[in-house]
Formats: C-alpha cells, sequence, structure tokens
C-alpha cells in the first residue's frame, strides 16, 4: 500500500488486575492508507476501543499495560514517545477521537464555547477572538446553526444529537489527519444516527480526513468504510474489503455476525440467528482458536493451534474475493477442507 498515514504491528496490551491478567489485545496488525475508512467491528468487550486507546496511549497505566508492538503514525512510533510529546503533537492534533457518549465526554460544567476554543489555543496558537470565530465556523461546519449564540450554551442545553456533532467540532477544530470514531451513534435514535454517519463521511469527503470507525453494528458499516477489520477475544479474526466481506464472509464468527442481521428480504417466518454460547473469559490466553468453543465448524486442531491471519486461497479469489483478504481459521467454509 502506498501513502500509509498508520501502521500498527503486533499490538499487545495487558490489564493486571486482582482477578488476574486481561488479555484485551493480543497481536493486532493493520495499515490505513491515507485518505481511507476504515471499519472496526465486533461484539462489545473484543477490543475494539481498547486498541485505538492503546494507539493514542490513552489507557490508564497502570493497570493497563501496552506489552509490545508498533504504531507508526507517518513513520513515527507511538509508543516510544513522551507524554509530553503526545500531548502537544498527536492527540487532538495530528489524530482526534470522538467517544461514545457525548454527554460524559464533554464538561457539564463548561460552556461549549469554553470546551471549543481550548484546543484551538492550545494547539494552534489562536487568541481569544481567533478562537472564538473558529469556533463558530466549526459550529456551522457540522450543521449547528447560530454558533454565535451557542457558544455560551451548556451540553445540557442541547439534545444528543446536537452534543455529538459538538464533539465532531472539537475533534476536527485542530484539522487532525485522522478521525478516530468510536461508535459515535450508540446512544442516538436512527434518524440522527444516519445524520451524523453522513455528516462524518461529507467532512471526510471535503477535507480529506481518514478515518477509522469502531462498531459492533456490521448493518452500517457498508456506508462508512471500504475496508473493515472484523476482531474477537483481542484478535483480528477476518480483514477485507467492505464487498469482499458481505459477498462471502470466511470466518464463522463474520458469518454469525450477518446472520444476525435483520434483513429487510429475510421471510416472516425465519427467526433471526443468534450466536451460541458466550465471549470467552479474557483472565484466560487461549491456546486454542477463542471462537472454537462457540463454532459449528470446530475441528480438533481449532481447539489445540490458535491460527494466524493467512490470505485466502486462489480459489476463493476466483469467487469474488480480492487478494488481500486474510482470515485466521483452519477451516475452508466453502468446502469444509482443512486449509
Amino acid at each position: 500500500m502506498t501513502n500509509l498515514l498508520l501502521e500498527v504491528r503486533d499490538l499487545k496490551t495487558r490489564f493486571h488486575t486482582p482477578e488476574g491478567t486481561v488479555y484485551a489485545v493480543n497481536g493486532i496488525s493493520f495499515n490505513l492508507p491515507q485518505g481511507s475508512a476504515l471499519a472496526v467491528v465486533g461484539e462489545s468487550g473484543c477490543g475494539k476501543s481498547v486498541t485505538m486507546m492503546s494507539i493514542l496511549r490513552l489507557i490508564p497505566i497502570p493497570p493497563g499495560q501496552i506489552v509490545s508492538g508498533e504504531a507508526l503514525y507517518v513513520g513515527q512510533d507511538l509508543l516510544k514517545l513522551s507524554e509530553n510529546e503526545m500531548e502537544a503533537n498527536i492527540r487532538g492534533k495530528a489524530i482526534a477521537m470522538i467517544f461514545q457518549d457525548p454527554m460524559t465526554s464533554l464538561n457539564p460544567v463548561l460552556t461549549i464555547g469554553r470546551q471549543l476554543t481550548e484546543p484551538l489555543r492550545i494547539h494552534l496558537g489562536l487568541d481569544h477572538n481567533q478562537a472564538q470565530r473558529r469556533a463558530i465556523q466549526l459550529l456551522e461546519m457540522v450543521g449547528i446553526s447560530g454558533g454565535a449564540n451557542r457558544l455560551e450554551s451548556y451540553p445540557h442545553q442541547f439534545s444528543g444529537g446536537m452534543r455529538q456533532r459538538v464533539m465532531i467540532a472539537m475533534a476536527l477544530a485542530a484539522n487532525p489527519s485522522l478521525l478516530i470514531a468510536d461508535e459515535p451513534t450508540t446512544a442516538l435514535d436512527v434518524t440522527i444516527q444516519a445524520q451524523i454517519i453522513e455528516l462524518v463521511e461529507r467532512l471526510r469527503r471535503e477535507i480529506g480526513l481518514t478515518i477509522i470507525w469502531i462498531t459492533h453494528d456490521l448493518g452500517v458499516v457498508a456506508g462508512m468504510a471500504e475496508r473493515v477489520i472484523v476482531m474477537y477475544a483481542g484478535y483480528i479474526v477476518e480483514e477485507a474489503d467492505v464487498d469482499a466481506l458481505y459477498e462471502m464472509p470466511c470466518h464463522p464468527y463474520t458469518q454469525a455476525l450477518l446472520a444476525a442481521l435483520p434483513r429487510a428480504d429475510r421471510r416472516r417466518d425465519r427467526r433471526l440467528k443468534s450466536i451460541p454460547g458466550a465471549p470467552p473469559n479474557l483472565l484466560v490466553e487461549p491456546k486454542g482458536c477463542p471462537f472454537a468453543p462457540r463454532c459449528e465448524h470446530v475441528r480438533e486442531r481449532c481447539r489445540l493451534e490458535n491460527p494466524t491471519l493467512t490470505t485466502v486461497s486462489s480459489s476463493a479469489a476466483l469467487r469474488g474475493l480480492s487478494g488481500d483478504h486474510r482470515v485466521a481459521c483452519w477451516v475452508d467454509l466453502a468446502t469444509g477442507a482443512m486449509r
């Protein structure tokens, strides 16, 4: 790939708790080209948010610990920078993050204007008047009219959708090149979700953002991203272009997630398919495939050895998959044969 903005290599993050060590992120690797949109999907607790917060060095240490890996942002390893360098040059300036709940992310006792102008003064060195004018522009850009009158408002005076728009404006304040959106529509109703997704996509086109979407909902991924990473128990189990993932999912977990989605063309007498069992206990490092206890295609090798990500076979590629479709599974689901 050319013009890589972010390269993550073998990232491992642990949390040392009184109950034991939590194996939260277990050797994550991926590339992110400039100007692209990547979706990271999986059920709650699979390591999506911890992966991104590790890259930004936002996990609490202790109990958290980044055990190994690299996170190369335009060739610079973020995991080796000092805290002062991360604060001054990376967080909010080069890489910005939108968090899940805008009500808890915004400070309830500070005005919207105060919270919007702070990153403008810190990262761009604007004076008070310049920061005020830029804050008004940012509010207008994210669809909040009357920005001059809104700066003195407090978060509780905004609806959920408007608070999320404010969070997007804050994230874009210092003109970052990478925006990480951590389930930004979870607490919003369906109509507002669609508006927020359309807003971020429009901003991506207009200002050339590179985006990482974190979500548990495969149903909205097709309109968000060009490429998808599926995570389970702290591992990447499948990675593909979005069309290939929907047309020919190669991991049993991905297949199960797609089968659980409501579909307009589903027969009324057919029930949604659920995934049997429960997610694994992350206090125990799996010896075999972490999905094996819940998998209907499980073989003996699956219980003994955890597969690594490998490119799908050439025969699979001929069925319409791209050459960079990777899966961590011992079984070829199309033929039933072992890989």
